[in-house]
């Protein structure tokens, strides 16, 4: 309640990617302070034996997971587990650094509960990650996600994917593989049949070179038709990769309560929060009920409530992640889910 009423008003006074990084140093620094990660964990944390979770070979504590694109460059991961997540994905991480877009480029629609996001895919270079990822001290489980670099050509894209997945192999438990991000141009081309094909069985041939492949996914557009969405039931069934997340933003801007100038004003992006949530859910089930059920989905777009998670899981998600709703909503909001999850199973 004191954030809605207190914390969030003052925060969303100042542009959201600047305050992004400031409670991120605010949560660093106190952490660092035994007494407060134990009052954290006491805060926000919650557990409970029906609500772990195994899935392609990993056992989650809870199903309420951090999506990509909070901690992209794994600089708060260690601290961020003591929030009552039940895994975190960092990235999504390139071959090498880059500054992403022209800010301003992260953008708040309040009436919506709803972001705008143009990022294009800034983070410090999987080099600098993996050396980040090297001091974890926390036993949750983190997925990498992975991109490509703005300037590589989609024909060498497979590349970049390779070069991420190879580095990162051994600091990460779970792939995402970013095909669908709006704000790398000529990225979401990657989402057809045959260039996304190839480039998953390219990571699984490297996959099959260890002991013990690690489990990847990936990460679709909400705004696939019923088509494209039967393809990627068949890509998944034909790289034999273990799931898919679902759904990144959208380009959709239909049926928003923020008026239509300011939708202009802000030009383009991927959107997020509330918005999202019936097209997500939609998807979710689509794909479970088209596939039988045959492989994983992560279900993410537009969580804010605990009832909003287990529709979710209803509609056939395993596990859910959070993100714009987590900026809403507040810290407590992942314990909120879990307690209403144990109690509703």
């Amino acid at each position: 309640m004191m954030y809605k009423l207190l914390i969030r008003p003052l925060f969303f006074k100042i542009d959201p990617e600047t305050i992004h990084h400031f409670v991120f140093k605010m949560i660093k620094q106190s952490s660092k302070l035994g007494i407060s990660r134990f009052f954290i964990k006491k805060t926000y944390g919650f557990s409970a034996d029906n609500l772990e979770k195994e899935l392609f070979g990993l056992k989650f504590k809870n199903p309420v997971g951090l999506a990509a694109g909070f901690d992209k460059n794994a600089v708060l991961f260690n601290e961020l587990s003591n929030f009552g997540f039940g895994f975190i994905e960092i990235g999504t991480v390139t071959p090498k650094p880059q500054g992403g877009n022209p800010k301003k480029r992260l953008f708040r629609l309040k009436k919506d509960k709803a972001l705008i996001n143009r990022m294009g895919f800034n983070n410090d270079g999987v080099d600098a990650v993996v050396e980040r990822l090297k001091n974890r001290n926390t036993n949750i489980i983190i997925g990498g996600n992975i991109g490509k670099n703005k300037a590589t050509p989609n024909e060498k894209a497979a590349d970049d994917y390779i070069i991420c997945f190879k580095k990162l192999y051994d600091y990460v438990d779970y792939f995402v593989v970013n095909v669908s991000s709006p704000n790398t141009p000529g990225l979401r081309a990657l989402q057809e049949k045959e260039p996304l094909t190839n480039l998953l069985n390219e990571l699984q041939e490297e996959n099959k070179k260890h002991i013990n492949p690690k489990p990847i996914l990936l990460k679709i557009a909400p705004d696939l038709n019923d088509n494209e969405l039967l393809d990627i039931i068949d890509i998944v069934k034909i790289t034999k990769i273990q799931g898919v997340i679902s759904t990144n933003t959208t380009i959709d801007r239909s049926g928003l309560e923020t008026s239509s100038q300011e939708i202009e004003e802000i030009g383009m992006g991927g959107l997020s929060g509330r918005p999202l949530k019936s097209r997500s859910t939609e998807v979710i089930r689509f794909l479970s009920e088209k596939s039988n059920k045959a492989f994983a989905i992560i279900g993410v777009g537009g969580i804010e409530t605990a009832e909003d998670a287990k529709e979710k899981l209803d509609a056939g998600a395993d596990l859910i992640q959070v993100f714009s709703g987590y900026i809403y909503e507040g810290p407590s909001m992942v314990k909120r889910i879990n307690k209403y999850l144990s109690k509703n199973k």
